[in-house]
């Protein structure tokens, strides 16, 4: 009895002194620069909101942040190249959402699972998704669009930037929920995709604000409505898919900050605190709503509820659209 009450006692000591070192570890922490790795290169949309994130996490954090990209593979280049370094808070990674709860359900040879070996430290941004058609096509709402694919299985064609990537996936959700069938025509990029959608090649498609703003302010193209569950105070005179045809339906893509699994607690509340700070800036809100985006202020338990929920969610979409990546 005696050596199981030492051992008890011993186990709690140093359950309490880690807690000790980790704590007064994380009040100096960080004492070097930081590498940030990006999964795209240099110019893109994840690597403009992540130095939106990084030019005022500097000033409170008192140390240089390095930009490391890593692009290529879906963002899985990134997250394995974090996971080779020490979990000490000093190899970061920002992620686009598809990252960490698409990846899994879509390619047979991932290595990492994002629910065991990842941990969401701080979500920043949202960028919400439009659901946009071309002028020629006769629909001025979601409930007429929803009434034309009823009366015509098969009879409008969608575009999307490839197989399985998020605006792909954004279509899927919404026909699965709606019951209904349409033509999907993948291109590869984004790029090409708008191309095709404005030169009438595809009738519509779900894509980002940042993309389609300056189609939609010149008249090449038309918005239906907006993907997220409420009205966005940037755009308040689009109206929600819920509230036009498809009720509870949403989705958007949004960027955090991650880091490996067995970072010390502490440095993970710092660095989100830290966030959190930024994100009620006003000069990072007018960054953000620039670039069509708007902050995302969570604590680190409701970051990863968002990342548990969003993979379960999007599991269930690529199952049963028997989604295939190109």
């Amino acid at each position: 009895m005696r050596n199981t009450l030492g051992r008890g006692v011993r186990s709690f000591l140093l359950a309490g002194l880690f807690a000790l070192t980790a704590s007064c570890f994380a009040q100096d922490y960080p004492t070097k620069p930081i590498r940030l790795l990006i999964p795209a290169p240099p110019g893109g949309g994840t690597d403009i909101l992540a130095r939106v994130m990084a030019d005022h996490l500097v000033k409170q954090l008192g140390q240089p942040i390095i930009f490391d990209h890593k692009g290529g593979a879906s963002g899985m280049i990134a997250v394995e190249n974090m996971l080779q370094a020490p979990a000490d808070g000093y190899t970061l990674l920002m992620v686009y959402s598809g990252i960490v709860t698409v990846n899994q359900s879509l390619y047979k040879n991932i290595k990492y699972d994002p629910l065991k070996d990842l941990v969401g430290i701080a979500n920043f941004a949202e960028v919400p998704n439009l659901l946009i058609v071309h002028p020629s096509f006769k629909v001025e709402s979601v409930k007429d669009l929803l009434a034309q694919a009823k009366a015509k299985p098969d009879g409008i064609t969608y575009g999307s930037s490839g197989n399985g990537v998020s605006n792909h996936l954004a279509m899927e959700l919404f026909k699965q929920t709606a019951g209904i069938s349409m033509v999907h025509i993948p291109y590869k990029g984004g790029s090409q995709a708008m191309v095709g959608l404005m030169g009438g090649q595809v009738q519509l498609m779900f894509n980002n604000t940042p993309e389609v703003l300056p189609q939609l302010n010149s008249g090449r193209l038309k918005v239906l409505a907006i993907a997220l569950p409420e009205r966005s105070p940037l755009m308040p005179d689009i109206p929600t898919v819920a509230e036009t045809g498809l009720p509870d339906f949403s989705i958007s893509l949004w960027y955090g900050l991650i880091g490996p699994k067995g970072m010390p607690q502490p440095i993970v509340e710092k660095l989100n605190a830290a966030v959190r700070t930024s994100l009620a800036d006003s000069e990072v809100i007018a960054k953000l709503a620039k670039l069509g985006s708007q902050p995302i202020i969570q604590t680190t338990q409701q970051f990863a509820e968002v990342i548990k929920n969003d993979s379960a969610k999007w599991a269930e979409v690529i199952k049963a659209g028997n989604i295939k990546p190109d």
